[in-house]
């Protein structure tokens, strides 16, 4: 394996950028649309985002079979063309994760990102055996999804100091243990990049993290590259002002324990004319009649449409 996470890797600086995460379309039979999705990553490359993220949590990866996920990977690959990084994800069963990563380096991808296993028997130290074991097994720089603070500092370390690690997308909303690791973190560390979207970018940033990761970037990514461009810059007030803009878009994903959180931009895509489907089950289906009026009213104060 080489060096993933060194301080002048291409991956590491497009990681400080935004991972945009695709929503995923479904046709009228509940297939995966492979034409829409293209369109979807289209404008999602087209508007500047560095990293296109297949198949990630936006894109519903816990619902999509097996074969689906490589479809969705494939067409990501495809439809990027150079444009922007890619990263796709995997999952899963231990080997599933590695069967899909190794053949995400046979179809052009540029990373991986594992999923954070979801056992309900994981150990903590297991879950960082889980992804120290992908990035041994996968030709390909890693980028590790820990959504769960279960894990000690040195943990976490573990996996961000693995050479063949190149960021940790932290999504959790413990600051503190963030901070530890950043603090016990050098230039050869994988990069700490906010998991937890636009809102949460500037806390993170302000204690040593970069990048953050994005679902919104499928309605509006020049909105997302805005407040990127103020964290970039240290204008804490102008990305505050920023992200005071999209809030209530962002506040809507919360609603039921982030059962929304998909919901709320695939409807978002259907306003802007993008057949995308429900979201599957477990997922919410479609929003609640309020909702989706507040999300029509913002949309429209934003411009984008009528």
């Amino acid at each position: 394996m080489g060096n993933a996470n060194g301080s002048g890797s291409t991956l590491r600086t497009a990681l400080a950028g935004i991972s945009g995460v695709h929503a995923t379309p479904y046709d009228r039979d509940g297939a995966v649309d492979r034409k829409v999705l293209g369109d979807i990553v289209e404008r999602i490359v087209a508007g500047g985002i560095h990293n296109v993220v297949a198949a990630g949590n936006t894109g519903e990866f816990y619902a999509l079979t097996p074969d689906e996920v490589r479809l969705v990977h494939d067409a990501v690959v495809e439809t990027t063309a150079g444009g922007s990084r890619v990263t796709a994800a995997v999952g899963r069963s231990l080997k599933e994760a590695i069967a899909l990563g190794r053949r995400a380096k046979e179809i052009g991808a540029d990373a991986v990102m594992s999923h954070q296993p979801l056992d309900p028997f994981a150990a903590p130290q297991a879950q960082a055996a889980y992804f120290r074991a992908i990035a041994e097994e996968v030709d390909l720089p890693l980028v590790a999804y820990v959504r769960s603070d279960a894990m000690k500092p040195d943990d976490l370390l573990s996996i961000a100091n693995h050479p063949n690690v190149a960021g940790v997308k932290f999504a959790t909303t413990n600051l503190m243990l963030l901070a530890e690791c950043v603090r016990a973190s050098s230039d050869e560390t994988a990069i700490w990049v906010c998991g937890l979207a636009e809102g949460w970018a500037a806390p993170f940033y302000a204690l040593g993290a970069r990048g953050f990761t994005s679902g919104f970037v499928n309605v509006d990514p020049k909105r997302s590259l805005a407040i990127h461009a103020a964290l970039e810059a240290g204008d804490f007030a102008q990305a505050r002002e920023r992200v005071a803009e999209i809030a209530r878009f962002e506040t809507l994903r919360t609603k039921y324990g982030n059962g929304a959180n998909v919901t709320v931009v695939k409807e978002a895509l259907g306003l802007l004319g993008l057949p995308v489907g429900p979201v599957r089950l477990p997922g919410l289906p479609v929003l609640d009649p309020g909702d989706k009026e507040i999300l029509k009213r913002e949309m429209a104060r934003w411009g984008l449409t009528g």
